[in-house]
């Protein structure tokens, strides 16, 4: 099992990709969230540098495809 990540998608707000963390782990895939806002205390840079959802590079297309039917859903 390799230990690489891979930005699966980057959002503009934490709440949104804290949600979809919690879909795709509520489907079994481990998924974390990171974001360069200074720990929280500048939350107007999420709107620009995003919010990036990253996942194990195996899980990848599992998890794209978890959160593509949310969207058709």
């Amino acid at each position: 099992m390799s230990n690489e990540i891979a930005v699966l998608r980057i959002y503009s707000s934490e709440m949104e990709a804290i949600m979809a963390q919690q879909v795709l782990e509520g489907s079994g895939v481990t998924a974390y969230v990171f974001s360069d806002d200074a720990g929280g205390m500048e939350p107007h840079l999420q709107r620009t540098s995003g919010v990036r959802l990253v996942v194990s590079r195996s899980d990848v297309e599992r998890a794209s495809e978890i959160l593509e039917g949310l969207v058709s859903s």
